[in-house]
């Protein structure tokens, strides 16, 4: 007479260990998890670099966990296309070297994005100069540092705008091509490293002299004028009259002039975003 109870729904093996009736053993595949764990953290390190360097996004008074969280997620839309790119190399050496050659390539493109982008803060310095307002300074919210208030309402009108016309969309579409451009594997040249950071400073400075333009032109008129001034009447104070002269017809100046500042401004970083996607 068996002393198990009737109801019982598995038996034991010879070696004690229990087999449930009627299931079958399915050993779980987890083998893969390591290599996609690894391709997501390659992908992470340029993609996070470059989204922490983006125009409009990656500005310092964005909260960290908001950019983080977009790096995380453009990661995750990337990684299926960027997985056939990236040959996983089997030491951890070879692995380490790769992961810092993706935050090289992301800081490299970020760094050329960002030396474009301080244009408007050289335009700003030229125009708080030309019009007598140097010494007026505020802290620039983008970078913790006391810049011409001027400087910083062209910097934070040119994040917003490039916000309001998706050029930010444009900024994502490269982080997507880098790949193609750059693909995974190695180091930067220095060569073409260097020619990318020339190329982006002396357009960024040339981009700068565009849209201050109208306040050179202005700056020396209105000196021209003040020198005939103080020859034809000695007596007066010129300093006096100059200064407020200048701030009133340069806050002129730039009612007339701002809009096609800033469309300068978008159709350049437009034009430079448009070189890594091949538009």
């Amino acid at each position: 007479m068996s002393l198990a109870p009737a109801s019982a729904s598995f038996l034991w093996s010879p070696v004690g260990a229990p087999h449930w009736r009627g299931s079958r053993v399915r050993p779980m595949q987890i083998a893969i998890l390591p290599e996609i764990s690894a391709l997501f953290v390659l992908i992470f390190a340029r993609v996070g670099t470059l989204v922490m360097l983006m125009p409009g996004i990656g500005e310092r008074f964005i909260l960290s966990r908001g950019r983080l969280s977009l790096a995380f997620f453009v990661t995750l839309v990337i990684l299926p296309m960027a997985r056939s790119t990236i040959t996983m190399p089997q030491d951890p050496g070879g692995l380490g070297t790769l992961l810092i050659s993706e935050i090289m390539v992301g800081l490299v493109i970020g760094a050329t994005v960002r030396l474009l982008m301080g244009a408007l803060q050289t335009a700003g310095f030229i125009i708080a100069q030309t019009l007598g307002l140097g010494f007026a300074v505020t802290v620039d919210p983008t970078g913790g540092l006391q810049n011409p208030s001027l400087a910083n309402f062209l910097s934070m009108l040119g994040i917003t705008l490039i916000l309001a016309s998706d050029l930010h969309h444009l900024a994502l579409a490269a982080i997507h091509e880098s790949y193609r451009l750059l693909p995974p594997g190695g180091f930067p040249e220095i060569g073409d490293v260097m020619t990318l950071a020339v190329k982006a400073m002396a357009q960024g400075f040339s981009l700068a002299v565009q849209i201050s333009a109208p306040f050179i032109v202005f700056g020396l008129l209105f000196n021209l004028g003040l020198g005939v001034l103080a020859r034809l009447m000695p007596q007066m104070q010129v300093f006096f009259l100059a200064v407020p002269a200048s701030i009133l017809g340069g806050m002129l100046v730039f009612l007339a002039a701002v809009g096609v500042m800033m469309g300068v401004f978008l159709d350049d970083l437009g034009a430079f975003l448009r070189q890594f996607i091949g538009l």
